[in-house]
C-alpha cells in the first residue's frame, strides 16, 4: 500500500530499513485539536457559569420550595397521570396507525381514500383545537344510543356519563397521533424489498405470515427510532390536555399550585425535572429495543483471501434468503464439462 506523502514524519517510522528487514513497524501519533479543545473548556466555563450563578445569585428560583414540591405528594400523583395517558394514548395509536398505514398501501381505492382522510384532517388541524372539540363532545352529542339506527333503540345514556375526561383526552391524543404514526409504520414497510414479500409467497407463505415474520420484523429497524421519539413528543404534548378540561396532569397541577403560592417559578422548575426524568427512562427503553431488533442484522464477508481486500456489507438476517458468500460451487465431475 503506497504511503501518503508526508506521513513518515508523522508515523514515526524508520527510515533507512533494507527490503529484507520485513515491513517496518508504524507507531501512530493522533491528530492534536487544539481548537476544539478550546472551545470545550470555554464551553464548560460557560455551563459553570451559569449553574453557580442559579445556584447562588438567583433567589427566583428559590431551590429550597424546588425541594419541598418535587415529591409532593399532588405532584406525584399528577406525575403518574401523565404517564398513563402517555402510554394509553401511544397504545392506541400505533394499533390504529398500523391499521392505516395498511390501508394506505391496499390496492383498495375505498380503504386508500379513507386513510388518506384521516391523515389530512388529523394532520392538518393543531392538536390543541381537537381536544377542545373532544372536550365539547357532550354538548355535541348529549346522548349515546345503542341499537338498530333508525328502528330500535336497546339502551341509552348521557355522553357525560359514558366517557369521563381522562378518556376523552386519551381519545384526543391517541387519534391525532394515530396520523403520525400511520406515516411512520408506511415508511418501514416500504423500506423493505419487495423481493422478501415474493420469495416468502413463493415459499408458500400466507399474507400474514409474510406480514408477521418477513415484512414487520424487518421494518421495526426503521419504525423504532421515529416512534420512539414521538412517544417522547406524547409525553410533552399530554400538557395540553386541560384544552379537555383535565386538571390532573403534571403540567396543569403544578400550574394550579403556583397559582396558590403565586411562586411559579419553583414549580416550573418541579414539572420540568418529571419530565426529563420520564423522558430518560424512555430513551434508554429505546436504545434497549433497538438494540434487541438491531440483532435482526449481520456482516457478510462477500470474498478476498485478504481481510483488508474483503467487501462487508449488512443484511438482514430474518427471513432471507442469501447465496453462499463463495458464490455457487461446482461439483468435482462437473470439472471436464464446462468448456
Amino acid at each position: 500500500m503506497a504511503t501518503p506523502s508526508g506521513s513518515a514524519s508523522r508515523s514515526g517510522a524508520t527510515p533507512g530499513a533494507g527490503p529484507d528487514s520485513g515491513p517496518e513497524r508504524i507507531t501512530a501519533i493522533p491528530l492534536r485539536h487544539p481548537v476544539r479543545n478550546v472551545i470545550a473548556v470555554i464551553i464548560v466555563l460557560i455551563v459553570l457559569t451559569f449553574l453557580w450563578d442559579a445556584a447562588f445569585n438567583r433567589p427566583a428560583y428559590d431551590w429550597p420550595a424546588v425541594g419541598k414540591y418535587i415529591f409532593d405528594v399532588r405532584v406525584s400523583q399528577a406525575a403518574l397521570v401523565t404517564l398513563q395517558l402517555t402510554v394509553l394514548a401511544m397504545v392506541g395509536a400505533i394499533v390504529l396507525g398500523t391499521l392505516l398505514a395498511v390501508m394506505r398501501l391496499s390496492p383498495n381505492p375505498v380503504l386508500k381514500s379513507v386513510a388518506w382522510v384521516y391523515l389530512w384532517i388529523f394532520r392538518g388541524t393543531p392538536v390543541y383545537v381537537q381536544l377542545v372539540f373532544w372536550g365539547l363532545l357532550a354538548t355535541i352529542y348529549k346522548t349515546i344510543s345503542v341499537g338498530i339506527p333508525f328502528t330500535q333503540v336497546f339502551t341509552e345514556f348521557t355522553t357525560q356519563d359514558a366517557i369521563n375526561v381522562f378518556w376523552l383526552a386519551v381519545i384526543g391524543l391517541a387519534l391525532n397521533e394515530a396520523a403520525y404514526m400511520a406515516e411512520i409504520v408506511r415508511a418501514g414497510m416500504l423500506s423493505v424489498d419487495p423481493g422478501q414479500s415474493e420469495a416468502s409467497t413463493a415459499l408458500g407463505m400466507s399474507w400474514s405470515q409474510t406480514m408477521r415474520r418477513i415484512i414487520i420484523p424487518q421494518s421495526m429497524r426503521v419504525i423504532i427510532p421515529p416512534t420512539g421519539n414521538e412517544v417522547i413528543s406524547m409525553l410533552k404534548t399530554t400538557s395540553l390536555v386541560t384544552a379537555v378540561p383535565l386538571s390532573t396532569d403534571l403540567y396543569t397541577r403544578t400550574r394550579d399550585i403556583s397559582a396558590e403560592t403565586f411562586n411559579p417559578i419553583p414549580l416550573l422548575i418541579v414539572a420540568s425535572i418529571w419530565y426529563l426524568f420520564f423522558t430518560s427512562l424512555l430513551m434508554i427503553g429505546q436504545y434497549f429495543l433497538e438494540r434487541r431488533f438491531a440483532r435482526g442484522t449481520r456482516h457478510v464477508d462477500l470474498g478476498g483471501a485478504h481481510q483488508g481486500d474483503a467487501m462487508v456489507v449488512e443484511t438482514p438476517v430474518t427471513g432471507t434468503i442469501a447465496a453462499p458468500p463463495d458464490g455457487p460451487r461446482r461439483r468435482p465431475h462437473d470439472e471436464g464439462t464446462t468448456s
